[in-house]
């Protein structure tokens, strides 16, 4: 596992974004062989995709060969609703970017069968070769996609019912309403995120230090469903400084010094300039 530690939200998306753009362009991406991107929702990939968009713009990076696959969605909210992950991936990154509409892939959370759909959407993944870069963020709680506390860590997509803690972290997103807030997701599992060649997980904030903690210290546990990037061959994390809190400072100084020594923080914040 690699930790890149940014100075703030902003060179952690920074620093992501070119990363991922670095990602795609080697890859040199065409129609026969496109590059297969995993996409998150929420507040930590936001400064990533605005990212992104700048560098589409400037004509840096190219979506025309790139498809995606989301991590998840609720379940019974309208895609049209301004909060479902339709709505957030249109909004935020797939409007503003040259990609193909048909190339885009959301879970359905209103599909007549979700077991169907669920099965489906591994398939679609497993069609097209499998994932090359799954980005992600992380829960307060150490989930990853809708992977609640206690989830296998070998599961596959499926529809998870959210807890307590996922439903009022996400209210915020309701009008500070729980009652508004769907109680199920459908997401992928934590051994499709694995299964992709890549992982690069976003984590900022003081409110995900425990988090950050648990995931790259403690061993790998079910109730840490993040924990599992530590055994992922090519798993990255970027965090920024407020989101190290509780890391011990042996820890906090080791991944600091070496990306000194690489010198890769400054690399990849300057790479596209």
């Amino acid at each position: 596992m690699r930790v890149i530690i940014a100075k703030d939200y902003d060179a952690m998306s920074v620093w992501a974004g070119n990363y991922v753009a670095k990602r795609i362009i080697d890859a040199q991406p065409t129609p026969e062989k496109p590059f297969v991107l995993g996409c998150p929702t929420g507040s930590s990939p936001k400064g990533l995709y605005k990212h992104l968009i700048e560098l589409n713009k400037k004509g840096v990076i190219s979506f025309q060969n790139v498809i995606t696959f989301n991590m998840d969605e609720y379940v019974g909210l309208d895609v049209n609703h301004p909060e479902s992950y339709h709505s957030f991936m249109w909004t935020n990154f797939f409007n503003h970017i040259d990609i193909k509409p048909e190339n885009v892939h959301i879970l359905d959370g209103n599909a007549k069968d979700i077991a169907v759909e669920c099965a489906n959407y591994e398939k679609m993944i497993e069609d097209v070769g499998g994932i090359d870069l799954f980005m992600g963020g992380i829960g307060a709680d150490g989930h990853i996609a809708f992977n609640e506390p206690g989830s296998s860590l070998d599961s596959r997509t499926r529809v998870k019912t959210l807890t307590t803690k996922t439903i009022l972290d996400n209210s915020r997103f309701f009008d500070n309403d729980v009652n508004q807030v769907p109680k199920q997701a459908l997401t992928v599992g934590v051994g499709t995120v694995m299964s992709a060649r890549e992982v690069l997980i976003l984590c900022n904030g003081p409110q995900k230090a425990r988090a950050l903690h648990h995931m790259i210290e403690e061993g790998v546990s079910h109730m840490w469903t993040a924990s599992m990037l530590q055994m992922h061959r090519h798993g990255n994390v970027v965090c920024d400084e407020a989101a190290c809190e509780e890391l011990r400072i042996s820890t906090y100084n080791y991944f600091k010094d070496k990306q000194q020594l690489e010198g890769i923080v400054d690399y990849y914040l300057n790479l596209y300039k």
